[in-house]
Protein backbone atom coordinates (compact mmCIF):
# COMPACT_ATOMS: atom_id res chain seq x y z
CA UNK A 1 0.00 0.00 0.00
CA UNK A 2 1.36 3.68 -0.60
CA UNK A 3 0.79 6.45 1.41
CA UNK A 4 2.75 8.70 -0.53
CA UNK A 5 0.93 8.65 -3.36
CA UNK A 6 -2.68 9.59 -3.85
CA UNK A 7 -4.77 7.83 -6.26
CA UNK A 8 -6.58 10.35 -8.26
CA UNK A 9 -9.95 8.82 -10.62
CA UNK A 10 -10.76 11.60 -13.89
CA UNK A 11 -14.62 11.70 -14.42
CA UNK A 12 -14.99 14.73 -16.09
CA UNK A 13 -15.59 13.40 -19.77
CA UNK A 14 -19.25 14.43 -21.78
CA UNK A 15 -19.54 10.35 -22.96
CA UNK A 16 -20.15 11.64 -26.11
CA UNK A 17 -19.34 9.05 -28.02
CA UNK A 18 -21.18 6.93 -25.60
CA UNK A 19 -24.45 8.89 -25.60
CA UNK A 20 -24.50 8.80 -21.38
CA UNK A 21 -22.36 8.64 -18.74
CA UNK A 22 -20.06 5.59 -19.23
CA UNK A 23 -18.66 5.80 -15.80
CA UNK A 24 -22.13 4.31 -14.05
CA UNK A 25 -22.87 1.98 -16.87
CA UNK A 26 -22.79 -1.66 -15.34
CA UNK A 27 -20.12 -4.13 -16.01
CA UNK A 28 -21.06 -7.54 -14.37
CA UNK A 29 -22.61 -6.14 -11.15
CA UNK A 30 -20.48 -3.07 -10.07
CA UNK A 31 -20.36 0.26 -12.53
CA UNK A 32 -16.92 0.91 -14.13
CA UNK A 33 -15.93 3.71 -11.93
CA UNK A 34 -16.33 0.96 -9.20
CA UNK A 35 -13.77 -1.32 -10.70
CA UNK A 36 -11.57 1.29 -10.85
CA UNK A 37 -11.75 2.55 -7.50
CA UNK A 38 -11.50 -0.98 -6.24
CA UNK A 39 -8.22 -1.09 -8.16
CA UNK A 40 -6.41 2.01 -6.82
CA UNK A 41 -8.10 1.02 -3.40
CA UNK A 42 -5.63 -1.96 -3.32
CA UNK A 43 -2.48 0.01 -3.78
CA UNK A 44 -3.32 3.68 -2.23
CA UNK A 45 -4.27 5.27 0.97
CA UNK A 46 -5.52 8.01 -0.53
CA UNK A 47 -8.27 8.35 -3.37
CA UNK A 48 -9.91 11.36 -4.95
CA UNK A 49 -12.47 12.11 -7.44
CA UNK A 50 -11.64 14.46 -10.14
CA UNK A 51 -14.80 15.56 -11.44
CA UNK A 52 -17.39 18.55 -11.84
CA UNK A 53 -20.86 16.10 -10.83
CA UNK A 54 -19.62 14.85 -7.54
CA UNK A 55 -23.59 14.36 -6.38
CA UNK A 56 -23.22 11.46 -9.17
CA UNK A 57 -20.60 9.69 -6.57
CA UNK A 58 -21.31 9.85 -3.28
CA UNK A 59 -21.77 6.09 -3.23
CA UNK A 60 -18.10 5.70 -3.75
CA UNK A 61 -17.34 7.90 -0.42
CA UNK A 62 -14.34 9.64 -2.19
CA UNK A 63 -13.42 13.56 -1.86
CA UNK A 64 -14.57 14.50 -4.99
CA UNK A 65 -12.96 18.17 -6.49
CA UNK A 66 -14.76 20.28 -9.60
CA UNK A 67 -12.32 21.64 -11.78
CA UNK A 68 -11.31 25.33 -11.62
CA UNK A 69 -10.37 25.97 -15.30
CA UNK A 70 -14.27 24.89 -16.40
CA UNK A 71 -14.81 23.13 -19.71
CA UNK A 72 -10.61 23.10 -20.52
CA UNK A 73 -11.21 19.11 -20.95
CA UNK A 74 -8.94 16.90 -19.40
CA UNK A 75 -5.97 18.84 -18.33
CA UNK A 76 -7.95 20.83 -16.09
CA UNK A 77 -9.22 17.75 -14.30
CA UNK A 78 -5.56 16.66 -13.63
CA UNK A 79 -4.79 19.79 -12.14
CA UNK A 80 -7.80 20.15 -10.05
CA UNK A 81 -6.97 16.49 -8.86
CA UNK A 82 -3.09 17.60 -8.23
CA UNK A 83 -4.23 21.07 -6.46
CA UNK A 84 -6.52 18.87 -3.85
CA UNK A 85 -3.73 16.27 -3.72
CA UNK A 86 -2.26 16.41 -0.32
CA UNK A 87 0.71 13.97 -1.51
CA UNK A 88 3.43 15.52 -4.12
CA UNK A 89 3.28 12.37 -6.49
CA UNK A 90 -0.21 11.37 -7.76
CA UNK A 91 -0.95 8.22 -10.05
CA UNK A 92 -3.83 9.91 -12.27
CA UNK A 93 -6.36 7.48 -14.11
CA UNK A 94 -9.21 8.34 -16.50
CA UNK A 95 -12.72 6.19 -15.20
CA UNK A 96 -12.83 4.12 -18.61
CA UNK A 97 -9.89 2.13 -18.56
CA UNK A 98 -11.24 -1.27 -17.28
CA UNK A 99 -8.42 -3.60 -18.18
CA UNK A 100 -5.90 -1.88 -16.32
CA UNK A 101 -3.60 -3.69 -13.51
CA UNK A 102 -2.20 -3.72 -10.74
CA UNK A 103 0.67 -4.98 -12.21
CA UNK A 104 0.78 -2.04 -14.96
CA UNK A 105 0.26 0.69 -11.92
CA UNK A 106 3.19 -0.47 -9.62
CA UNK A 107 5.61 -0.43 -12.55
CA UNK A 108 4.93 2.62 -13.05
CA UNK A 109 5.33 4.50 -9.59
CA UNK A 110 8.45 1.98 -9.05
CA UNK A 111 9.91 3.38 -12.24
CA UNK A 112 13.58 4.74 -10.91
CA UNK A 113 13.60 7.94 -12.38
CA UNK A 114 13.16 11.60 -10.92
CA UNK A 115 10.68 12.54 -13.49
CA UNK A 116 7.99 14.89 -12.97
CA UNK A 117 5.53 12.78 -15.23
CA UNK A 118 6.05 9.00 -15.83
CA UNK A 119 3.22 7.81 -18.35
CA UNK A 120 3.65 4.37 -20.79
CA UNK A 121 3.36 4.43 -24.66
CA UNK A 122 1.36 1.76 -26.31
CA UNK A 123 0.31 0.96 -29.84
CA UNK A 124 1.98 3.76 -31.06
CA UNK A 125 0.05 6.18 -28.50
CA UNK A 126 1.52 8.08 -25.00
CA UNK A 127 -1.04 6.66 -22.48
CA UNK A 128 -1.51 10.19 -20.92
CA UNK A 129 -4.52 9.39 -18.60
CA UNK A 130 -2.88 6.56 -17.03
CA UNK A 131 0.77 7.19 -14.95
CA UNK A 132 2.44 9.17 -12.01
CA UNK A 133 2.27 12.98 -12.10
CA UNK A 134 4.06 15.46 -9.73
CA UNK A 135 2.54 18.38 -8.04
CA UNK A 136 5.69 20.16 -9.52
CA UNK A 137 3.93 20.20 -12.72
CA UNK A 138 1.19 22.62 -11.41
CA UNK A 139 3.23 25.46 -12.71
CA UNK A 140 3.16 23.96 -16.38
CA UNK A 141 0.24 23.11 -16.10
CA UNK A 142 -1.70 26.32 -15.07
CA UNK A 143 0.55 28.55 -18.14
CA UNK A 144 -0.86 25.61 -20.71
CA UNK A 145 -4.14 26.13 -19.70
CA UNK A 146 -3.91 30.34 -19.36
CA UNK A 147 -2.62 30.25 -22.86
CA UNK A 148 -5.72 28.47 -24.47
CA UNK A 149 -8.29 30.78 -22.40
CA UNK A 150 -6.07 34.16 -23.88
CA UNK A 151 -5.73 32.45 -27.49
CA UNK A 152 -9.97 31.25 -27.14
CA UNK A 153 -10.87 35.01 -26.40
CA UNK A 154 -8.39 36.20 -29.09
CA UNK A 155 -10.61 33.77 -30.90
CA UNK A 156 -7.25 31.69 -32.05
CA UNK A 157 -8.65 28.24 -33.51
CA UNK A 158 -7.23 25.29 -30.95
CA UNK A 159 -6.11 21.90 -30.72
CA UNK A 160 -8.54 19.38 -29.34
CA UNK A 161 -8.61 20.25 -25.44
CA UNK A 162 -7.26 16.33 -25.00
CA UNK A 163 -4.01 17.08 -26.69
CA UNK A 164 -3.05 19.82 -24.12
CA UNK A 165 -1.97 16.80 -21.75
CA UNK A 166 -0.01 15.71 -24.61
CA UNK A 167 1.49 18.92 -24.40
CA UNK A 168 2.24 18.85 -21.43
CA UNK A 169 3.74 15.65 -21.31
CA UNK A 170 6.24 17.12 -24.17
CA UNK A 171 7.06 20.39 -22.53
CA UNK A 172 7.50 18.72 -18.98
CA UNK A 173 10.21 16.44 -17.92
CA UNK A 174 8.99 13.36 -18.62
CA UNK A 175 9.39 9.82 -18.73
CA UNK A 176 7.76 7.64 -21.17
CA UNK A 177 8.06 3.58 -20.42
CA UNK A 178 7.56 1.07 -23.67
CA UNK A 179 4.39 -1.10 -22.40
CA UNK A 180 4.61 -3.19 -25.26
CA UNK A 181 8.38 -4.78 -24.38
CA UNK A 182 7.04 -5.49 -20.47
CA UNK A 183 6.80 -9.41 -20.11
CA UNK A 184 2.78 -8.68 -18.63
CA UNK A 185 1.68 -6.41 -21.26
CA UNK A 186 -1.71 -7.31 -23.42
CA UNK A 187 -3.19 -5.41 -26.65
CA UNK A 188 -6.63 -4.58 -24.02
CA UNK A 189 -4.25 -3.21 -20.94
CA UNK A 190 -5.04 0.37 -21.77
CA UNK A 191 -8.33 -0.01 -23.73
CA UNK A 192 -10.82 2.64 -23.42
CA UNK A 193 -14.41 1.99 -23.09
CA UNK A 194 -15.79 5.34 -25.17
CA UNK A 195 -18.61 3.76 -27.73
CA UNK A 196 -21.41 1.34 -27.27
CA UNK A 197 -19.20 -1.40 -29.21
CA UNK A 198 -16.82 -0.91 -26.47
CA UNK A 199 -19.12 -1.60 -23.77
CA UNK A 200 -20.09 -4.78 -25.35
CA UNK A 201 -17.13 -5.75 -25.36
CA UNK A 202 -15.78 -4.93 -22.40
CA UNK A 203 -18.93 -6.96 -21.02
CA UNK A 204 -17.92 -10.21 -23.07
CA UNK A 205 -14.62 -10.08 -22.02
CA UNK A 206 -15.59 -9.65 -17.91
CA UNK A 207 -17.56 -12.65 -18.83
CA UNK A 208 -14.45 -14.65 -20.02
CA UNK A 209 -16.47 -14.30 -23.70
CA UNK A 210 -14.12 -12.82 -26.15
CA UNK A 211 -15.51 -11.60 -29.66
CA UNK A 212 -14.19 -13.42 -32.63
Amino acid sequence: MYNDITGIILSGGKSKRMGMNKSLLKIGNKSLIEIINELLSGLFANIILSTNEPQLYKFLKLKSFKDIYINKGPLSGIHSGLINSKTNKNFIISCDMPFMTSEMIEYLVNCECNKSIIVAKAEDFVQQLCGLYDKSCLPIIEKILSENIVNENRNVQQEKRGCQVLELINRADTEIIDAETLPFYNKDLFFNMNSSDDYSYVKTKFMGVHKN
